[in-house]
């Protein structure tokens, strides 16, 4: 059976860098982010039995079938309905890939939502998050919709990640300005295996339970305020440990430091915008739906800044008839 998904990528407001289990991609620490709706990924899958190795191709690149991560999903996908059947996969993403905007979020949870389907699974929820997360560790939190929270485990079965609130809960905005579109030279899973080599990394790790509980209360009130400032605490926090560890890894770039610097004097100046970075030199300016025409007017000033994106609050991972092939 062919089948296709479409799933959001999503920004997290509360991070996590560094693994509790790299094979399982158990994460240090639980995180919580928001769906995105112009940051998505399409992906189309039908296993044939007449073909003799998986065919995938990713934004009309064809990827090698011993090297991919993709195949290893399918593989997982395979044990699950007890086939052994390979499969074809067509999958694009509408934004630039492995440049920090969470493309293995989207990427590995429409994977995950259209093999299982087209294989006769019929996955809950949370087994597609568990499912996912194995492909890659935030795409557990583009499964749910809208608000999610990925829950701290010591196991792979309670590491999944659960709606807090449905998009339509807060008119908020994540308005993305895009730096750079070169991939990363270290890839995200590269630099959690060094995170507990920072000095900070053992407090982070004390204090982030805390910080989860408050971010979810100011999140709960709708407090934009406090909401934007932890987020944008955690920010800087979770970088801090990147470019402390060792090897120290530094994803911006010198526009990516810029832009913060001129997000605070915006606020300064009484426009209410946060910023957050996920691993890569993107910004993601954080506000309410009132403020996002004067926030896209003034990004669109900036010379660096190569791309604004407008994303609301998003449904997760769905089904869809429009396949690719």
């Amino acid at each position: 059976m062919k089948s296709t998904a479409i799933a959001p990528s999503n920004i997290a407001f509360i991070k996590f860098w560094g693994k509790k289990n790299d094979e399982l991609r158990l994460p240090a620490n639980g995180s919580i982010s928001m769906n995105l709706s112009n940051l998505t990924t399409v992906t189309t899958v039908e296993f044939d039995k007449y073909l003799k190795s998986d065919q995938i191709q990713i934004n009309n690149i064809k990827e090698n079938q011993e090297s991919s991560r993709c195949s290893t999903h399918l593989s997982r996908v395979r044990k699950l309905a007890n086939i052994n059947v390979f499969a074809k996969v067509i999958s694009k993403n509408n934004f630039p890939t492995a440049s920090g905007l969470a493309s293995s979020a989207s990427g590995f949870a429409a994977l995950t939502l259209a093999a299982s389907n087209a294989a006769g699974l019929k996955l809950s929820e949370k087994e597609l998050s568990i499912l996912a997360r194995q492909g890659s560790g935030s795409a557990s939190r583009s499964i749910p919709d809208g608000f999610v929270e990925w829950l701290d485990s010591e196991t792979s079965e309670e590491s999944y990640s659960i709606s807090l609130h449905l998009p339509e809960f807060w008119d908020i905005a994540d308005v993305v300005a895009i730096i750079s579109t070169d991939n990363k030279k270290v890839p995200t899973s590269q630099g959690h295996k060094y995170a507990s080599s920072s000095i900070f990394y053992q407090s982070r790790i004390a204090n982030i339970k805390n910080k989860i509980i408050l971010l979810k209360k100011y999140l709960r009130e709708k407090n934009f305020i406090e909401f934007g400032t932890i987020l944008e605490h955690e920010t800087l926090e979770m970088h801090a440990v990147m470019m402390t560890q060792t090897p120290s890894l530094i994803y911006w770039e010198p526009a990516t430091l810029e832009l913060i610097k001129i997000v605070m004097d915006w606020r300064d100046a009484g426009l209410q915008v946060f910023f957050t970075i996920d691993a890569g030199p993107q910004v993601h300016l954080i506000c309410e739906k009132k403020n996002i025409a004067e926030v896209e007017k003034l990004l669109r000033k900036i010379k660096e800044v190569k791309q604004v994106i407008i994303n609301y609050p998003s449904k997760g991972a769905r089904l869809t008839n429009s396949h690719l092939f």
